[in-house]
């Protein structure tokens, strides 16, 4: 089994917290990780699943069945389906305050958030849980990079791996996201997202899209919604700081699990992917992912764009640093770009990094490096 970055990280919250919430697209692993939690530190505690009939005739007085078990860690999977429980878990919390009471697990993140900061402000604290990450399957790039890291793709063949995630999609679309009270026919999302995946990486523009699909503007601004909500889909706002410089103000859409991206493209070999013009779209969706999935907590990223040329792939902002610019090119041999170097000044960033799928880890300008995509863990490192 191939170990979740986050496990310490959740044991540690569950001594500190009453109630942890485990939050991440169907498919990465929260059930497995709960599961796993409760093996290892022996907790005595009873897994619910909202999805089952029987989860839910437990629950048909809720009140009642979790104060018989106040002594146990109660797991409530998929708890975005029901939203009543929120002020009763808070309620429960605070009539007897102990650490590791509830283990929430949700796929639908607005409505969990929503329903955690009203009704469980300073009880809960909230994790994501991605697909698998570099960092977590310890091998070459490659695989992760073609198959994404849904645990169901990544560990199979190619073949497999393809018609998994083609049923993952399906099954989000006319399954997961009408369960959300969204009643939009999954044809219409599937084209939606098949647009998206050919200007994957670029800045959005809702009007274009609108006009290829005849739909509104505000209907793709909602569809973009849904697909952020359900971590399909990651809009990356522009970075704006006080320069005087016309600076882009619209976000770049990225697929967050570039497998999922390769399936609407129909890329299901490494070869295919290195012949596709999108090649370079999906190493910086890829890339962007990997280091959003290992930065640290007061880190926020953002991508920087001027009217002028200048231009940076991803800037980690926020611990009170000057910010960090990263460039990512798919090439063994890349260099400083005009319009990099020149945000980088725009910024006074304290350190630059090129993301390259090569071995070799050297220096290209002052403060500036070159670094391998399996090294990302040294961007962090003071």
């Amino acid at each position: 089994m191939i170990k979740r970055s986050l496990q310490f990280d959740i044991e540690l919250a569950l001594k500190r917290f009453p109630v942890v919430s485990i939050i991440g697209s169907r498919q990465t692993g929260k059930t497995t990780l709960a599961k796993e939690l409760l093996k290892k530190t022996g907790i005595n505690g009873i897994y619910l699943d909202l999805e089952l009939p029987s989860s839910l005739n437990k629950l048909s007085d809720p009140e009642i069945f979790l104060k018989e078990h106040e002594d146990k860690m109660i797991v409530i999977d998929e708890v975005q389906r029901m939203p009543g429980l929120f002020p009763l878990i808070r309620a429960l919390v605070d009539e007897k305050n102990k650490n590791g009471r509830f283990l929430l697990l949700g796929s639908a993140s607005p409505i969990l958030l929503k329903h955690s900061s009203e009704s469980l402000a300073g009880r809960i604290i909230n994790f994501e849980l991605t697909p698998f990450a570099l960092c977590e399957v310890k091998s070459d790039y490659k695989s992760l990079w073609l198959k994404g890291g849904y645990p169901l793709s990544y560990l199979r063949s190619n073949e497999q791996s393809f018609l998994w995630r083609e049923s993952f999609i399906q099954t989000h679309l006319e399954r997961d996201i009408p369960q959300l009270g969204i009643n939009i026919p999954g044809s219409t999302l599937r084209r939606f997202l098949s647009m998206i995946s050919h200007v994957n990486g670029q800045l959005l523009n809702a009007s274009n899209i609108a006009k290829s699909l005849s739909l509104s503007t505000p209907t793709i601004k909602h569809y973009l919604d849904i697909f952020d909500g359900t971590f399909i889909l990651r809009s990356l706002q522009p970075y704006f700081v006080n320069i005087k410089k016309r600076l882009v103000k619209s976000p770049k859409i990225f697929f967050r699990d570039t497998g999922i991206l390769h399936t609407l493209l129909n890329i299901r070999t490494y070869d295919d992917l290195l012949a596709n013009p999108y090649l370079g779209n999906s190493w910086e969706a890829f890339v962007i992912e990997q280091i959003i999935s290992q930065k640290s907590e007061g880190l926020r990223p953002y991508f920087y764009r001027s009217a002028a040329g200048a231009e940076i792939d991803l800037i980690l902002d926020g611990n009170g640093l000057a910010p960090m610019a990263i460039e990512i090119k798919y090439s063994l041999s890349p260099s400083l770009s005009k319009g990099f170097q020149s945000g980088y000044n725009d910024l006074k960033c304290r350190k630059g990094v090129i993301i390259y799928p090569g071995k070799d880890k050297y220096q290209i300008g002052k403060d500036i490096f070159v670094l391998p995509v399996d090294r990302l863990s040294e961007l962090f490192v003071k």
